[in-house]
């Protein structure tokens, strides 16, 4: 299995994977989504609000923020030894007090550690009118995508099958192809005896398997098959991925890797058990 990363920064990935499976493709995406753990608001102590936001709505938007997460300093609050209770390790608070008039925003969320804030400070909240105020004090802890979609550390995470493009020798370089394609994938020119792909495999990625070029290609008249045809290749995977800023992309990547070579490895225990336990 090979993976090819044609861009890589701290919010956003394109990568390649080859020789992978599909179930593999999407044991992969869900990993990213749902397994990969982040810190988010779950409690919220409201001690005065006078906002025109119900006090649920208000805790709702707040959960939502994104924070900045550092892994290694913080555990589950399910395993901390804390049991459950809240410390350092497994929690952080944020207090927020605010009058009117003005937007609330999370940079006006004020953490009690400087290194795990919002990612962005301009997130509105709730507007406030002259007179009115909101003051709470909010817990966030680590968890999952799998439990509430706050957590979730991407924005967008997905893939597609690698297109094959394939042009037959009965092409004519009519270029009626070449008109119809919204990604200027094909190009014809007069040197060339049919249709070709811009920049070869580089540009294939772009391609969106839309067919249009293969509609065009019918309705020339010529022949009952179009000379292109569109494909996929089940083996080769084009993943994008962008992160919330509360991960950097690549610790997303990572930590999702690690977490289906976690449950392959359980799952291979457990199978072992059952034959030992059969002899």
């Amino acid at each position: 299995m090979d993976l090819v990363f044609s861009r890589l920064d701290d919010s956003v990935a394109r990568f390649t994977i080859s020789g992978a499976t599909p179930a593999f493709a999407n044991a992969l995406r869900r990993s990213m989504i749902g397994e990969v753990p982040t810190l988010a608001i779950e409690d919220v102590r409201i001690y005065d609000n006078t906002s025109v936001l119900f006090d649920e709505i208000l805790a709702h938007r707040l959960g939502l923020v994104p924070i900045k997460t550092d892994l290694s300093q913080f555990v589950p609050r399910s395993e901390c030894t804390c049991e459950g209770v809240g410390c350092p390790q497994c929690t952080v608070t944020f207090t927020l007090s605010v009058e009117g008039p003005g937007m609330v925003t999370s940079g006006d969320l004020i953490s009690m550690d400087p290194r795990t804030v919002p990612v962005h400070n301009n997130i509105p909240i709730v507007k406030l009118w002259e007179g009115q105020k909101v003051v709470l004090e909010a817990t966030a802890e680590l968890n999952t995508g799998l439990e509430h979609a706050k957590w979730q550390p991407t924005l967008a995470c997905g893939y597609k099958e690698f297109p094959v493009i394939t042009i037959h020798n009965s092409c004519d370089a009519c270029g009626k192809c070449v008109a119809e394609c919204p990604r200027d994938v094909l190009e014809v020119s007069d040197n060339i005896v049919h249709v070709r792909v811009v920049n070869g495999e580089s540009k294939v990625k772009d391609c969106s398997m839309c067919r249009l070029c293969e509609t065009a290609c019918m309705n020339t008249g010529i022949g009952e098959n179009p000379a292109i045809t569109i494909g996929a290749d089940s083996t080769k995977f084009i993943f994008v991925v962008e992160s919330d800023g509360s991960l950097p992309v690549k610790e997303i990547i990572e930590r999702a890797l690690l977490h289906i070579k976690s449950r392959s490895t359980d799952l291979t225990d457990a199978l072992q058990d059952i034959s030992t336990e059969g002899l």
